[in-house]
């Protein structure tokens, strides 16, 4: 069954003055792995039942005059820190105790066909953006498989006040990545015929395990970059249902090797 998956940040001594430049840092590091920019960013009072204060859509390209909110941003630009710097600078310029700060980003994740990309807070991304064509020049990508597609996928990086939800960012972490449905890397149904011991033994073809193995691999070289690059204490890789998430990916990676 598809699972959530949460990367929870904790940092030493924090002051909610310096959450923009956590913010701030964790953006960089996911530009180095996903998007360039924020697609989206927001801010929400108290806790998320609340309508956002401010509220904000990148658009990037020509279709900017039908405010399409989900318009596909070119993840070959080279990364733009000042881009990054606004963003955060213009969302958490209100800077509350009691405020939590989102933004959304996206990457490219090899989906098995049928499987729908993540959902942003804001809704799907558009079909055109779902099922835009990876890089054709790209030697790792083969293109010729039917069964997985190069999809776009929103990953929400959140911020948190001390005070926003009851204090919340103690249990969650003061910053969260939330990933959205976990089936990029643990995929919720049989990818091939079941062997005959148990359904859960299944064995991969190998495109799949390629696939699967692409998709480990971006997940945890973000993880590093934050652990590296961020100045955090503490990380948790966490799942929505509490099923520890390390076995069933040390499972597929098993399978892959």
């Amino acid at each position: 069954m598809a699972d959530r998956l949460y990367l929870s940040l904790w940092y030493p001594n924090f002051r909610i003055e310096a959450l923009p430049d956590a913010l701030l840092g964790v953006l960089r590091q996911f530009a180095q792995v996903g998007a360039k920019r924020v697609s989206a960013a927001s801010a929400y009072p108290i806790n998320f039942t609340e309508s956002p204060t401010y509220q904000r859509i990148y658009v990037l390209d020509d279709r900017a005059a039908q405010i399409d909110p989900f318009a596909p941003i070119d993840p070959t630009d080279e990364t733009d820190d000042s881009l990054l710097e606004a963003a955060v600078a213009e969302a958490t310029e209100q800077l509350h105790d009691d405020m939590a700060y989102e933004f959304e980003m996206r990457w490219q994740m090899w989906t098995p066909e049928g499987q729908p990309p993540a959902y942003g807070r804001l809704g799907a991304a558009s079909s055109r953006d779902a099922d835009e064509d990876p890089d054709p020049d790209d030697p790792s990508l083969d293109l010729s498989d039917s069964a997985w597609r190069m999809r776009s996928h929103t990953v929400r990086i959140l911020g948190f006040g001390p005070s926003f939800d009851v204090a919340g960012y103690e249990q969650n972490g003061q910053l969260l990545v939330d990933f959205g449905i976990d089936t990029p890397w643990v995929p919720d149904r049989p990818l091939s015929s079941p062997s005959p011991q148990s359904p859960e033994e299944e064995a991969l073809d190998e495109t799949a395990q390629i696939h699967i193995q692409q998709n480990v691999e971006k997940l945890l070289a973000f993880t590093l970059l934050v652990e590296k690059n961020c100045g955090i204490s503490s990380r948790l890789l966490w799942t929505e249902s509490g099923k520890p998430l390390a076995e069933k990916l040390i499972a597929r990676l098993q399978r892959v090797h």
